[in-house]
């Protein structure tokens, strides 16, 4: 892709500048898109005298639009040294050029630099790409990539599906279509073209379907729900450009049935729209723009719509899709979003991503589709849809090398798993006495080499969700102050499945499983007792002493101290011996069931010398009340700790 193809705001000679300030000719030459123009002038402007700041980054905007990164990575770092205030937009420029000099080191240098500056997302995103684009696993796609017949030496871009044709953007000449002079092409045209048997695209010619214009129509999309077109427009009237009181010619968004119904959807003269798609079920028009609000460049955005008639403002998809860098081209299928974007830390130039629409309309981390659909220049104008032996076919655009012209259109086949292969999980962590949602719980995922692969904490109801670059072993911990350890280990055939539904982990509260006792903190059991004169562990006991089997496996750190106690029935020596065997009984018990030696500190008998009531030698009492002297403890010795 050509910038100069797809940002079309076009600039009066004889107006704009910075605010009120007088323009020079670098500077006209550089918004006429004039990029080896205006470094000529730049560089004489520069020997004769000073350049602005603005007019610097100038400079190195029009070596970067040249390809020149080695120059124009010189003038950001230069800026950016001078004051690390610079725009976002430029701050990705910069990076993008030292990538594409190879300067890995100094991407690293001003990205930790820039750091406290960037939103969450950007940062979770760029790790997450980065990692992932590195990973052994990365790439489980078998793509099937063809350049299509109908490209020609000029821009062939931004195919849409058609009934049964494609429709796309040229600017090959033709016959009545003026010249653009910034590039010296043709203004672009819609064009449509059958589609053959194996998915090419042949018979190309131009689309009639709408109303003829002199000037820019471009990127199509057809909505067969509404069977209307939307695509890009010069503003103009009486076969004439139409321009704002600040000079500028700025491209909207119009809608056409073939009938001779056309409308203006989104128009101003000062801000150009790009890419319209319309999603039916949601009556949402996506477009790109560069709105104030923008987090970079050009953000995608939204409004909502009846039947085409706007009924919102636009809304801004947000960080986790917009960066500092331009994105454009959204296009949804299958519940998935599809995009480009020039962020530094994607193959190079425009590469196209997905991300997954989630239950609260909000995004999943946006994945990098990999080598292959993605290349070191520009990939963007993506669509795909089912083909008829049920797997996948789709067409983007690109100007990478081997091409036949400056942008051309792919046809891709695959089968399924488009893209890179992540893990993505969602759930909750509950509390296990509950059943209900524990709020900022930790999760750690780990590789099976026992690194840790990422970290995170659940929302304010126990939610979480997360995705990583695909490893084939994972172990999945959670925990939070005071609970228990959730902890299990899955190899690659469970980890396919457990993506396909949500995955809950049950974890358990200290405070529920503790209470307090003869003034010192006892794990919760029911009440059992021993059978009259004898230590051994009956069913009834066993089913009581596998509740702190249960409490130790998931505290190992816990200690305890076991302790017996009878009623004064009895003589005092052999109440004292009995209690002993029945802590002796439930030690040997517990040590049998996997608790460890390290984790029992005492095992005490305490016989009848310390009764809970005054049923002591020598005083009439009731079964029920001696019964409440005869108990078992297990003591948490390290209950605050």
């Amino acid at each position: 892709m050509r910038i100069q193809y797809i940002a079309l705001i076009f600039t009066m000679l004889t107006s704009i500048a910075f605010s009120q300030v007088k323009q020079s000719k670098g500077d006209v030459l550089f918004f006429e898109y004039s990029y080896n123009e205006a470094i000529k002038e730049y560089q004489k402007e520069l020997r004769e005298g000073a350049l602005s700041n603005k007019q610097y980054l100038n400079l190195a905007d029009a070596y970067f639009k040249t390809s020149d990164y080695k120059k124009s990575a010189e003038i950001y770092v230069n800026m950016f040294q001078k004051d690390t205030s610079m725009s976002k937009y430029h701050f990705n420029r910069m990076l993008q050029s030292l990538s594409y000099t190879s300067d890995l080191e100094g991407v690293k240098k001003y990205f930790e630099a820039k750091k406290p500056a960037l939103s969450g997302e950007l940062l979770e995103n760029t790790g997450f790409n980065e990692s992932l684009i590195t990973s052994d696993t990365k790439d489980v796609s078998d793509y099937k990539i063809f350049n299509v017949s109908s490209n020609s030496a000029q821009a062939d871009f931004s195919p849409t599906f058609y009934k049964d044709k494609i429709l796309f953007s040229s600017d090959r000449p033709q016959k009545g279509k003026n010249i653009y002079e910034p590039s010296g092409e043709a203004y672009l045209d819609i064009y449509e073209a059958a589609l053959n048997s194996q998915g090419d695209i042949v018979t190309p010619e131009a689309f009639k379907g709408i109303a003829e214009s002199k000037f820019h129509q471009a990127t199509p999309y057809y909505s067969k729900e509404l069977d209307y077109i939307f695509y890009i427009l010069s503003n103009s009237e009486d076969d004439y450009l139409q321009f704002s009181e600040k000079g500028k010619n700025a491209l909207s968004i119009g809608m056409g049935n073939g009938r001779g119904s056309f409308k203006y959807v989104l128009r101003d003269l000062n801000t150009s729209f790009y890419y319209p798609f319309f999603e039916a079920k949601t009556g949402r028009l996506f477009f790109a723009a560069n709105f104030e609000d923008s987090l970079g460049g050009t953000d995608i955005y939204y409004v909502y719509t009846n039947d085409g008639l706007i009924m919102s403002g636009p809304i801004n998809l947000g960080p986790r899709i917009n960066t500092p860098g331009n994105e454009i081209a959204p296009y949804i299928f299958e519940n998935t979003l599809y995009f480009s974007s020039d962020i530094f830390y994607g193959l190079g130039g425009m590469d196209i991503y997905k991300s997954n629409l989630q239950e609260d309309n909000s995004f999943s981390l946006p994945i990098n589709l990999g080598e292959g659909i993605n290349s070191p220049k520009d990939d963007f104008g993506f669509i795909i849809k089912r083909s008829d032996n049920n797997g996948l076919i789709g067409y983007f655009s690109s100007n990478r090398e081997g091409g036949k012209g400056n942008d051309d259109i792919y046809g891709f086949k695959v089968q399924e798993n488009l893209g890179l292969k992540t893990l993505a999980l969602k759930g909750m962590v509950v509390n296990l006495a509950s059943n209900r949602g524990i709020a900022n719980a930790q999760l750690r995922l780990l590789n099976k080499q026992g690194n840790v692969i990422k970290e995170l904490t659940t929302d304010s109801e126990g939610r979480y969700r997360v995705e990583v670059p695909f490893e084939d072993t994972v172990t999945i911990e959670a925990t939070k102050d005071r609970h228990s350890i959730f902890s299990v280990t899955y190899e690659a055939p469970e980890l396919e499945e457990i993506q396909k539904r949500s995955l809950n982990m049950g974890i358990k509260f200290l405070d529920d499983l503790v209470e307090q006792k003869e003034g010192q903190p006892v794990i919760k059991l029911n009440k059992f007792y021993f059978t009259k004169g004898d230590s051994y562990i009956t069913p009834e006991i066993a089913q009581e002493l596998d509740k702190v089997v249960d409490v130790i496996s998931r505290f190992p750190h816990l200690r305890l101290r076991i302790e017996s106690h009878t009623d004064s029935r009895g003589g005092d020596s052999a109440n004292l011996t009995l209690s002993q065997k029945r802590s002796n009984a439930i030690n040997k018990y517990l040590i049998q069931n996997g608790v460890s030696q390290t984790n029992i500190i005492e095992v005490v008998g305490y016989g009848e010398e310390r009764l809970t009531n005054n049923c002591k030698n020598g005083v009439f009492c009731l079964d029920i009340l001696h019964n409440k002297n005869e108990r078992s403890l297990i003591v948490v010795l390290n209950y605050q700790d």
